[in-house]
């Protein structure tokens, strides 16, 4: 009994340091955005009433992460590339979903099925919005939900439609966690796989997330040729297993084709 509540007091600091120190480093990040300039690791301490130690831990951390970076000649701290692109996917996010609504209600009208939409963070697709089917069988989207990007069709759709170099660096930062006994978790069989969607123009997610049921996706590229986003039709596996998959695979393709355009962005 002693031993149990010992255990649960060292778990209970452990969470609360946890929480502490990714509170001080959004502070510190918080502090790098208020000054293009940057600032000296003396500076970040006082304004943040930090150790100076403790600040150098935290941003060497996020340095690692490329959230902050650190200019060696000026002895600057500033914020890092990894920021942009976080918020930048927030922006897409805010403004791809009223330009993707109508062209996914028109995609369920067509197939009868729930058509998701989703973008890609930090080795994740987050679904950002759902149109769901009317058939009383149908699957439904939890808004904010995250998968890898390895384990479900908009997340292959846009694997395979990266720079291979960025998919390497996918697979050494987040490696291939098995959800279902479907889920890829070879790093071969990955690459077999998006040979193949590229090859199609689609990608096939058969129960590799979630058990019963089934996706095909595309993806959508943005002003840059590079792909941040995709559309999935999902549906449950029973009813899907009859459908033609070359069929619905160039109908969400055009789809998200149309998604493209009418953002701004081109396929390269």
């Amino acid at each position: 009994m002693r031993k149990s509540a010992k255990a649960d007091v060292v778990t209970r600091i452990d969470r609360d340091s946890t929480v502490q120190s990714l509170t001080r480093a959004m502070q510190l990040l918080e502090l790098l955005a208020e000054d293009d300039e940057g600032f000296r690791l003396v500076d970040i301490a006082a304004h943040s009433g930090l150790s100076s130690s403790t600040a150098h831990r935290l941003l060497t951390t996020m340095e690692q992460r490329q959230f902050v970076q650190f200019d060696r000649e000026t002895n600057l701290w500033h914020v890092g590339v990894r920021c942009f692109s976080v918020g930048a996917a927030f922006a897409r996010r805010r403004r791809i979903t009223p330009v993707a609504l109508p062209i996914m209600r028109r995609l369920r009208d067509h197939t009868g099925e729930s058509i998701n939409l989703g973008i890609a963070d930090l080795g994740d697709i987050v679904f950002v919005s759902q149109v769901e089917s009317r058939e009383q069988m149908r699957a439904i989207g939890k808004q904010g939900f995250r998968a890898p990007l390895h384990s479900t069709a908009m997340g292959l759709a846009i694997l395979a439609a990266m720079p291979e170099d960025d998919v390497l660096q996918y697979l050494r930062t987040y490696g291939l966690p098995k959800l279902t006994n479907n889920t890829i978790a070879r790093a071969s069989r990955l690459h077999e796989t998006l040979v193949e969607i590229r090859r199609a123009g689609y990608a096939v997610d058969d129960e590799q997330n979630a058990v019963g049921l089934c996706c095909v996706a595309a993806p959508i590229y943005d002003e840059q040729g590079l792909p941040f986003g995709a559309i999935s039709l999902v549906g449950p596996t029973l009813r899907m297993k009859c459908a033609d998959f070359s069929e619905l695979g160039a109908t969400v393709r055009a789809a998200a084709d149309d998604i493209t355009e009418a953002f701004g962005g081109r396929r390269r």
